[in-house]
């Protein structure tokens, strides 16, 4: 991937380049017209994507390099992921785009509260684990004259809208965490937490956060989260 010279904005080092980039894929590869909404100050990016079926934001952070101004600003996440320069921790920001509506609506800028009984990482991926292996089971025991997307969508809705132990975080939750890279192998003693403010829950791994709205209510106004 190579980058433009005009508005070039550098990253603090390649990693964060290379993750930056590894997520706009995850991103696009469940929907290749995905959005993103990009908000950029005090030295820290913040990238908000929304993957399809899961009802969640996903929030990936970064250090960017010095010099950087406040800017807050909706694009097209294949647009973007394009001109990623992994070598030179760079990119390049392409022109806006009308966005979806949920890029109006991101979690509180604070008073975040830690919620107890989080499983550890490892026990987390294997919750999604069993549930996928329970989806697949419930499956193929379907008649094949209920084996139809309807029935399919009530299993899973019945399997991944189950919370996580006490705390209220479904499993839905998890398992988008999971499928955009955020619940990867990591040091055992990695800072996994599970947050609330307000209706809102929001888990929060070292590679990035899934954010939602804990009282099922769909999202209205204009919030915003400060990278972290």
């Amino acid at each position: 991937m190579t980058t433009t010279t005009a508005s070039t904005l550098r990253l603090a080092d390649t990693a964060e380049a290379a993750d930056l980039a590894a997520f706009l894929g995850r991103l696009i590869r469940y929907d290749r017209a995905a959005a993103v909404r990009l908000q950029m100050g005090g030295g820290a990016l913040a990238v908000f994507g929304r993957p399809p079926a899961f009802e969640v934001l996903a929030i990936r952070t970064a250090r960017l390099g010095p010099g950087t101004g406040e800017r807050d600003i909706t694009v097209s996440a294949g647009e973007l992921l394009e001109t990623v320069d992994e070598s030179a921790g760079a990119f390049a920001l392409p022109a806006a785009v009308t966005g979806p509506p949920w890029t109006g609506v991101l979690p509180p800028r604070g008073g975040w509260q830690p919620v107890p009984g989080l499983p550890s990482p490892a026990g987390l991926r294997q919750a999604v684990a069993a549930a996928v292996a329970e989806f697949r089971t419930r499956d193929e025991a379907l008649p094949a004259a209920h084996r139809d997307r309807a029935e399919r969508d009530r299993i899973g809705r019945e399997i991944w809208s189950r919370p996580v132990g006490d705390t209220g975080l479904p499993l839905r939750a998890v398992h988008a965490a999971q499928s955009v890279g955020f619940l990867r192998p990591m040091p055992e003693n990695a800072p996994v937490a599970l947050l609330r403010a307000g209706a809102w829950m929001r888990l929060r791994t070292p590679y990035g956060s899934i954010a939602l709205r804990a009282d099922g209510a769909a999202t209205v106004g204009g919030l915003s989260v400060t990278p972290a």
